[in-house]
């Protein structure tokens, strides 16, 4: 079975302002609050995912990547 490569970036759009970054996700953690630079907004993911980038990102999260959408994104949530 081929090893899946882990897109290590992300945008996250702000869902206030619309402002656009692209950020670095952690590789091991979810991130759960990530502060707009647009508007200074802090964010937390929407109820049932685990990270902002699941929430606002245009990749999901490492660990999601890793384990499939089914499975518990990480132990540390």
């Amino acid at each position: 079975m081929p090893e899946t490569s882990i897109i290590a970036e992300s945008t996250i759009t702000c869902p206030d302002c619309g402002f656009t970054a692209t950020e670095t996700m952690p590789t091991d953690a979810c991130q759960f609050f990530y502060d707009c630079k647009g508007c200074g907004r802090l964010l937390r993911p929407n109820r049932g995912d685990c990270c902002v980038f699941c929430s606002f990102g245009t990749v999901s999260c490492p660990p999601i990547q890793m384990n499939g959408a089914q499975a518990p994104c990480c132990t540390s949530c």
